[in-house]
């Protein structure tokens, strides 16, 4: 099973406050652990809202929203995406992790689709597409 977790923003990471040399220490290491133990996958930190933008869907209409954006608890700061046997076994590895702000703080754990959990709506045609595309992101990782 795959698992998109993600860190919560804070006021603190919306203004731009940059992680000291002790926390990206302790991130650096944890991530290494997360990578000997095969669960990690992918994982980047997040530029504030303010540095992004959101697009509004209206049937066929497009709305183009410049952040920042208001709700700081509801935003994400920064991401993992791990392979793990369970939904447990992903608690357990955000337990490890060093807070990652320097006060209170969230982590959100949400588990991603798989092929199979689309039934008959997945045909043979979409999948063919599906691998194919997969592949062709792993190609450049290759050379």
């Amino acid at each position: 099973m795959r698992f998109m977790v993600m860190v919560k923003a804070t006021q603190d990471s919306e203004a731009g406050v940059m992680p000291g040399e002790q926390m990206l220490a302790d991130m650096g290491r944890f991530n290494e652990e997360l990578v000997k133990a095969g669960v990690m996958q992918a994982g980047e930190g997040l530029q504030p809202s303010s540095k992004g933008a959101r697009v509004r869907f209206m049937g066929k209409d497009r709305k183009v929203i410049d952040g920042p954006f208001a709700e700081t608890k509801e935003l994400v700061a920064g991401f993992w995406l791990w392979k793990c046997a369970s939904l447990q076994e992903a608690i357990d590895w955000v337990k490890r992790c060093p807070n990652p702000m320097p006060g209170d703080s969230e982590i959100e754990i949400r588990q991603v689709f798989e092929a199979e959990d689309f039934g008959e709506a997945f045909t043979p045609e979409l999948r063919e597409q599906e691998e194919r595309l997969r592949a062709q992101i792993e190609q450049p990782k290759a050379q």
